[in-house]
């Protein structure tokens, strides 16, 4: 019998989007639990006591954190549909990609608590950052890993995001309330 597997996450999250777009390309059924970030759950808690957030993946009773370790997790024990290319080199580029995304993404979700010269700053990072992508990560290819979906993409692609409208949102709510609080 297959152990079960569990995700433990937030809808508003694009880290445990990318679980969920790696388990669903290896076919592994899994239980999604969400989870409240501003009350953190006993599973939750028991599981990452060292970070205390999500993702979470729970395979078995083994839990596994951090959302590209999580999809690494998934690619070596599902072989199916390999998310990593097999040469070494390909590899190591498409992990720069993650690291490089993982990096600079961050000024993204800071536009959202930015106002004047450091909104602008934060615009001009990301705006940056989205060149530096098209140009050097994708080029003229479809995906980074060339013509299929690899991990890179599963750090980087919109997919990974909840629906837009939805989003959007969420985080004007969100900027609303924090600009209010500070």
């Amino acid at each position: 019998m297959a152990e079960v597997v569990k995700l433990l996450g937030a809808f508003s999250s694009p880290f445990v989007f990318r679980v969920i777009w790696a388990l669903k390309m290896k076919g592994i059924p899994y239980e999604y639990i969400e989870e409240d970030v501003t009350n953190k759950s006993p599973l939750l808690l028991k599981n990452n006591p060292v970070l205390k957030k999500i993702p979470v993946l729970l395979h078995g009773e083994k839990p596994v954190c951090e959302s590209m370790i999580i999809v690494e997790y998934i690619d070596e024990i599902w072989p199916q549909n390999p998310l990593l290319p097999n040469d070494p080199y390909e590899r190591a580029l498409a992990r720069f990609w993650v690291k490089f995304t993982d990096d600079k993404c961050s000024s993204v979700w800071k536009i959202s608590l930015a106002q004047g010269e450091e909104l602008e700053k934060r615009v001009k990072e990301t705006v940056d950052m989205l060149q530096t992508v098209e140009e050097h990560g994708l080029g003229e290819k479809k995906f980074f890993g060339g013509d299929t979906v690899g991990i890179a993409d599963i750090a980087f692609v919109k997919e990974n995001l909840p629906d837009w409208d939805w989003i959007v949102s969420y985080f004007k709510s969100y900027r609303e309330k924090r600009l209010a609080s500070a």
